[in-house]
């Protein structure tokens, strides 16, 4: 693997960075306070809007998709790395430069695998940012981790398919921009194959039996403007050209969607671990306790060596599995997937701690942005599926292949 990043890669790099530093840290704090403060929460400040489109007209825009030049840079799954993690440093810098989980994954199934109608209809307004979408699949009856136990209904009659079923936790469903939503259910229940049983069909947010039922709280937080919704789906009627691929693709679809989802979330982690980093470093050398810095105690010390080494450790293991998907494709890069999936949020979480225990109560306050990090963590343990799936699943493919040795 090669360590060096490429030109190419070095100049938006150098851009991203410097756009974050000019354009967005500044306000950081203001953003977030007008989120808190407006009359409406589910609002979007129109400072996001104004920092997007001045991405957009500096080309700073669709860096993630590694195979589709027409739609942005072509980038593979290693060079995006760095910048998704410089993006990772802020709630905001996805979505500045349209590389914002749940849209990342959605213009990637729609790129991948949308007939020429849903890509004119959904992919271009979604390239242009012009729109948002969701991804509904997690149900609060079943174990949605594994997802051939998933119960929502579609059912053709006709010309259509009638949907039925209620799902939550469907991040990004509460915004106002959210226009499309790729519903995940099944199509032929009883099939003996559990993974042909289940489909994903495009369901418009404004289609009769779409009920928002509220935004889920994550520690206590509607995460507004964003949210997570809980959506319950009453004989929801979508054309049957509204279906992705076609029936019984729903789980192939899904893991072609949730590889790349997963690493994109473990880049983002290792930017949010690194700014609680830099941010545990600056507290122990301007924190005086005992008539001296902290850096100057010893257990301080071994906290930022510590987690400077595990920061460094999941760069690097994030870097390996980017590279393995590039040559190998994500089949051929799921154990590492796996393993940074496990390990990335984990890390984060404890560097993130550690940055919040240095700073005492102000770590927990609004004055930091440590608790927001800390909750998307945390959050992410669980996103794309826990820490037990993966490891169960990484478990028994080591265990067989060593079996067979």
């Amino acid at each position: 693997m090669e360590f060096e990043y490429s030109d190419k890669v070095k100049d938006l790099l150098g851009r991203v960075t410097g756009f974050l530093d000019q354009h967005l840290y500044p306000i950081e704090a203001q953003l977030l306070e007008t989120i808190e403060t407006q009359p409406n929460r589910w609002t979007i400040p129109a400072e996001i809007e104004a920092l997007k489109a001045k991405a957009k007209a500096e080309g700073l825009w669709n860096l993630f998709l590694p195979e589709f030049e027409d739609y942005g840079y072509g980038l593979s799954n290693l060079e995006y790395a760095p910048l998704a993690e410089v993006m990772g440093r802020t709630r905001f810098g996805s979505e500045i430069f349209n590389c914002s989980a749940p849209d990342t994954g959605n213009m990637e199934v729609l790129a991948r695998y949308g007939s020429e109608e849903q890509k004119e209809r959904w992919l271009k307004p979604l390239l242009a940012g012009e729109i948002r979408s969701a991804f509904a699949m997690t149900e609060p009856a079943v174990a949605s981790c594994d997802a051939t136990n998933i119960e929502t209904l579609i059912e053709r009659d006709g010309d259509e398919y009638v949907i039925n079923g209620r799902k939550w936790f469907i991040s990004g469903a509460c915004d106002p921009r959210c226009k499309i939503l790729i519903v995940m259910g099944k199509t032929d229940p009883t099939n003996a194959n559990r993974h042909i049983q289940q489909s994903q069909v495009l369901v418009p947010m404004d289609t009769t039996g779409v009920t928002l039922v509220r935004p889920m709280r994550v520690f206590g937080n509607d995460d507004a403007p964003e949210g997570h919704a809980e959506i319950v789906f009453e004989n929801v009627r979508v054309p049957v050209s509204n279906i992705v691929l076609g029936e019984g693709r729903g789980f192939e679809i899904a893991q072609g969607r949730l590889g790349p989802g997963r690493i994109h979330h473990c880049m983002r982690l290792i930017g949010a671990a690194q700014r609680a980093l830099e941010m545990m470093c600056a507290r122990a050398e301007q924190r005086i306790a005992f008539g001296r810095p902290l850096s100057k105690q010893g257990s301080v010390r071994e906290d930022i060596a510590i987690s400077a080494c595990e920061v460094e450790q999941a760069r690097l293991m994030t870097l390996k599995a980017a590279d393995t998907m590039d040559r190998y494709g994500n089949k051929g890069a799921k154990e590492l997937i796996a393993m940074i999936k496990v390990i990335a949020p984990r890390m984060a979480c404890q560097v993130i701690d550690r940055s919040m225990q240095l700073h005492g109560a102000a770590g927990l306050s609004q004055d930091f942005r440590l608790a927001e990090l800390y909750m998307y963590a945390r959050t992410v343990r669980l996103a794309d599926g826990p820490d037990q799936v993966h490891m169960m699943q990484l478990g028994r493919d080591l265990a067989r292949r060593w079996a067979d040795q």
